[in-house]
């Protein structure tokens, strides 16, 4: 869990202070790595599970707070949306039936999360990216009320000095400018953690780098984002420049985002990871509750290492070295960040099943890995899983070679082998390794939502198809049945949504514009040729100006076609909020006479609706 009582560093004395201390632990950690102080055994695991709240209608709900107070639970806490909650687990040891004990927790608290959803008028949703986000759920008022958040966003956007600038280009594109980290809040993750022996942190941190592609390829769930077909896992994109202050690099071109997979093999000890982030990413965030951590160790006490965890939770590796104090004992793990939450729990224990089995299993050819394989093509193999999922080719021990036959044959017998020299369940490594071998031969998360989606926009309009599709993922997401058995539904399949329709259920957003200056024979062309019978119309800043009819068009002389739009246009026009109840819309469309209500929001057009939409 992040620290949510924290203060902006502004001041210069404020700074140096919280350098001292953040340098103090450095050399705190390096002294207790000399002298054996990190645990080594047993080894643990854990993981948090992120989630949604949505409303009955399967709309992001802003009441985690609410939420919150009554599950009174102190596993879970706040995340920066006010429509996301995060369950931390308890540390496990990696034994016997563990998975199937994590299971059984997440499960217990995910029930009381709903139960107490429920009474708030809300449904829990474990998914990537909810896909019936809009982009009034990024703004500043559906930020969690807690200081952390909050100092964070203003750390952030006073280190930029400028808006967050976000593009990716998928089957559809998305060009947004915003002035907030708000885009953080369409994330949600199933991290896993995994306690590593000190001796031999950084062989396994480089193995960590090296097996995220594969498995990143099998655990997509997050393709569809504000409407948009992107991604495979748009997660990665939407993280990586939500939360960016490259400008604060000492590196001269070499400065890297503040979320990110890394620019290369680690070496050293865990304390020169820390150091070289401290070194690219400066501090933001104090707790202001500062300890003498070289003291500590010196007296034989564990230091909690408050300035460094501080400084590590503002730095957001895929893949990030964490350190912990537990039971009295220090320890380090890796937390592996990229795995999506959802589609179902199962799924999500079989992704961290797969993920620690790889950890656990890596062959003797492969240590030292760092020598082994380029680590540009390990990057390469990262990103093309996130942007195309498991119908991709990776690079591995420098062959090409197919995601899905790379998994299949060399990656889930070498989990298999890890866990069984773990002496892990055999049950639960055949029920959970069966999941991801019957998900790659048949469709991941991101695969099912990219197909029902298709198929729902046949005969649905884009909003309608995004509800209907977050309705089947709620039904089924506590079923038996893991996402490889989930089948393109019906559109037609009684999903329990509320019925009750808003203007931006039925509008129609795939419209052509002019502007008011165009030639009035040019447009009356294309509305002739495209079969449009209102033709919205904008002026030089975008704004909606007036509309064109057919109606207006047909009455026109030839000679009258030679004026602009603007001559022609109606200008006085009556226009409607899309988040209006549809039978607003219907009998404002009735009283006035009209057949087109342009759907605004203050004077930027958002689409229009005809009688025919309704």
């Amino acid at each position: 869990m992040g620290h949510l009582e924290v203060k902006y560093l502004k001041s210069p004395k404020e700074k140096a202070l919280y350098l001292q201390h953040l340098i103090k632990d450095l050399e705190a950690l390096d002294l207790m790595l000399e002298r054996d102080m990190i645990e080594k055994a047993p080894i643990r695991i854990g993981a948090e599970q992120e989630f949604c709240l949505a409303t009955k209608r399967f709309f992001p709900n802003n009441n985690s707070v609410e939420v919150l107070a009554d599950i009174n639970d102190d596993h879970f806490t706040t995340e920066i949306g006010k429509y996301n909650l995060e369950i931390n687990s308890d540390p496990l040891i990696l034994q016997g039936d563990c998975f199937d004990q994590l299971y059984q927790q997440l499960h217990r608290l995910i029930e009381k999360a709903e139960k107490a959803a429920q009474k708030n008028d809300s449904k829990v949703i474990l998914t990537g990216i909810l896909p019936t986000l809009r982009l009034k759920h990024i703004g500043e008022d559906y930020m969690t009320d807690r200081p952390r958040y909050h100092v964070l966003n203003e750390s952030l956007k006073s280190s930029r000095r400028e808006n967050f600038h976000i593009h990716i280009m998928g089957v559809d594109e998305l060009n947004l400018v915003h002035d907030s980290v708000m885009l953080e809040a369409c994330n949600t993750s199933f991290q896993t953690h995994l306690q590593i022996n000190p001796d031999e942190f950084v062989e396994k941190y480089n193995w960590a780098q090296a097996i995220s592609g594969p498995v990143l390829a099998c655990c997509t769930n997050s393709p569809v984002l504000f409407g948009r077909e992107l991604w495979a896992e748009t997660r990665i994109a939407l993280f990586t420049q939500s939360i960016d202050t490259r400008k604060n690099s000492f590196i001269h071109n070499e400065k890297q985002s503040r979320v990110g997979f890394g620019a290369h093999w680690e070496e050293g000890t865990v304390s020169d990871i820390f150091k070289d982030h401290i070194s690219r990413f400066r501090s933001l965030l104090s707790t202001g509750d500062y300890e003498d951590s070289i003291e500590k160790v010196e007296n034989d006490e564990i230091p909690k290492l408050k300035s460094l965890q501080m400084h590590n939770g503002t730095v957001y590796k895929w893949n990030r070295v964490c350190y912990g104090v537990g039971g009295g004992k220090p320890h380090l793990r890796i937390e592996c960040r990229y795995i999506p939450s959802g589609p179902t729990l199962k799924d999500e224990i079989a992704n961290m099943v797969f993920w620690v089995g790889l950890m656990l299993g890596q062959p003797d050819d492969l240590k030292e890995v760092h020598k082994k394989m380029d680590f540009r093509d390990i990057k390469h193999n990262f990103l093309k899983a996130a942007r195309d999922g498991i119908e991709n080719q990776f690079i591995w021990k420098n062959k090409v070679i197919s995601a899905k036959e790379l998994i299949l044959n060399e990656l889930l017998p070498m989990a298999k082998q890890g866990l069984e020299k773990r002496g892990i369940d055999a049950n639960d490594i055949t029920e959970y390794l069966g999941i991801i071998e019957r998900r790659i031969k048949t469709h991941t998360g991101s695969q099912w939502i990219v197909s029902n989606y298709r198929n729902l926009l046949k005969t649905k309009t884009n909003f309608e198809a995004l509800q209907n599709l977050t309705a089947y993922m709620y039904k089924h997401q506590f079923g038996p049945e893991t996402i490889d058995s989930w089948p393109v539904f019906d559109p037609n399949a009684n999903l329990k949504i509320d019925e009750s329709r808003i203007v931006k259920h039925n509008m129609n957003t795939k419209i052509l514009l002019v502007d008011q200056n165009d030639s009035l024979e040019l447009v009356a062309n294309i509305m002739k040729w495209k079969k449009i019978h209102h033709m919205p119309v904008i002026n030089k800043n975008k704004q909606l100006a007036g509309l064109l009819t057919w109606t207006d068009v047909i009455k026109l002389s030839d000679k009258e076609l030679n004026l602009r739009v603007k001559d022609v246009m109606t200008k006085n026009l009556i226009t409607i909020s899309q988040e209006a109840p549809l039978e607003e819309a219907k009998a404002l469309m009735q009283k006035h006479k009209i057949n087109c209500l342009p759907v605004v929001r203050e004077r930027e057009l958002l689409g229009i609706l005809t009688t025919n939409d309704l």
